[in-house]
């Protein structure tokens, strides 16, 4: 009875941990890379691909429906033919600009001299 009472606070410790609640929204291979790539500004879809190497369609979509449903970025439709979709991140995504940054500069001091 005594284990189970730890091992269920350390897991609700675990899920009060501001590190552990920002990776599950921003974290993983590929959501950190298409904030960074929309901090300048509002990228369509096929631009985000090609700036991505490697990404797939379908892994992109998924990301870019992740990050919107988190309020990280925003995703507006033009009523154009053909359609044009266009993301953009909102002041809770531009918030993470600083962190990226550091991030990035800690890659360069530490990652490329390595």
């Amino acid at each position: 009875m005594l284990a189970e009472q730890i091992i269920e606070k350390k897991l609700e410790d675990v899920c009060d941990c501001p590190i552990t609640a920002s990776i599950n929204i921003v974290g993983g291979k590929w959501k950190p890379v298409i904030i960074w790539i929309l901090l300048p500004g509002p990228k369509r879809f096929g631009e985000l691909h090609k700036t991505i190497p490697g990404i797939a369609l379908k892994v992109l979509s998924r990301h870019l429906k992740e990050l919107e449903a988190d309020g990280i970025i925003t995703r507006k439709v033009y009523a154009e033919v053909p359609p044009r979709v266009e993301y953009t991140l909102t002041d809770k995504g531009r918030s993470l600009n600083d962190v990226l940054n550091l991030l990035a500069d800690w890659g360069r001091a530490n990652i490329t001299e390595a």
